[in-house]
């Protein structure tokens, strides 16, 4: 595998801030920085905002930051910088022990790739693609679902905070800098953690709280990020780079959740394609009629649970609201989750 596409101006379409091309096939034998498309010498270190940027939010309110990173009229940088405030004020958009959810009414839904993978294939060519992981895709089939709320956001590294101070529960997540987590970081998706860490999670905030909260399921996240009209992406068809934080950002880090709010999909649901992967409930099955995919992820020595969304270390391609994914043992793989419960109210 040779990364061909290079960070920077030059050859990169507008708007972009990475834009990795690949040659062949992915491999898992590649580095982290292969993965991303980086070069032995990429150092990047993007400025999240202008000085002048900075000056003029400093000043503002705590409903001025929160009217920031929820307003599609800021930039993309303003927006992130709101949310770093909100941080260190204490985000009062996240309250650990009262999730804010989106509300998805029952119905009947199509699940999965209804085109073919060779249509996949051909248009996210240069990415490295392997067929397997697009036929997990398949077949699309009907699912009942009845009514839910989903989360809006991921859940952060504050309310995973929370749980572990409440708890003792030793999943710390190895994005803490020896075990403890920054002040900053408070309102990013909470990240690296393992599917019991989330299942934990979960159940603890079902016990403090006395309602069933858990993980989506997968059809239920599928849904919830691709609406009725059944989009590619949470906004749309097409991959727009300022909707989402995946390596086409250029950021190679987490964000603020909430901060791409021109990413929302039909229910209102943010970050779903981006920042991070999300776990969701049960084990890797093939759809009904499809066939068992025997790839990397199937030699892991766990079970294979999947994982739904993109992430800050991955390309556009898993930003896809059908792509199914997981956990494989490295650090580009950055698991995060969101929480689910029954009924509209």
């Amino acid at each position: 595998m040779l990364a061909l596409g290079a960070p920077g101006p030059f050859g990169v379409p507008a708007g972009f801030g990475h834009w990795p091309v690949f040659e062949g096939y992915l491999s898992a034998q590649a580095s982290d920085r292969e993965l991303m498309g980086m070069s032995a010498r990429h150092a990047a270190s993007p400025r999240i905002a202008h000085p002048s940027t900075w000056s003029r939010l400093a000043v503002m309110s705590v409903d001025q930051w929160i009217a920031v990173i929820e307003g599609v009229e800021f930039r993309t940088d303003e927006r992130i910088l709101a949310g770093h405030f909100l941080a260190m004020s204490g985000d009062r958009r996240l309250d650990p022990l009262s999730p804010v959810t989106q509300p998805i009414p029952a119905a009947e839904v199509t699940i999965g790739l209804e085109a073919s993978t060779e249509d996949v294939l051909r248009r996210y060519a240069g990415l490295g693609l392997r067929p397997e992981w697009i036929e997990k895709e398949r077949p699309a089939h009907r699912v009942r679902l009845d009514d839910y709320r989903i989360g809006r956001y991921p859940v952060t590294h504050g309310q995973y905070a929370a749980f572990v101070a409440d708890t003792g529960y030793e999943g710390i997540p190895s994005a803490w800098p020896q075990g403890r987590l920054p002040d900053w970081l408070s309102n990013h998706p909470v990240h690296t953690v393992t599917y019991d860490d989330a299942v934990a999670y979960a159940n603890w905030l079902a016990s403090v709280t006395g309602q069933p909260w858990r993980l989506p399921t997968e059809a239920e996240w599928e849904y919830a990020a691709r609406g009725p009209e059944g989009h590619e992406f949470p906004w749309g068809n097409d991959f727009l780079p300022d909707h989402a934080n995946t390596l086409e950002s250029g950021l190679f880090a987490s964000t603020p959740v909430g901060a791409f709010v021109r990413g929302a999909s039909p229910f209102g649901c943010l970050d779903m394609a981006g920042n991070v992967e999300e776990w969701v409930s049960g084990v890797y099955r093939p759809y009904p009629g499809g066939r068992h995919i025997d790839d990397d992820l199937a030699t892991c020595q766990w079970p294979h649970h999947v994982a739904r969304g993109g992430s800050f270390t991955r390309c556009r391609d898993l930003a896809r609201t059908r792509r199914r994914h997981g956990r494989f043992a490295r650090d580009i793989y950055v698991m995060g989750f969101r929480v689910a419960i029954d009924g509209l109210e």
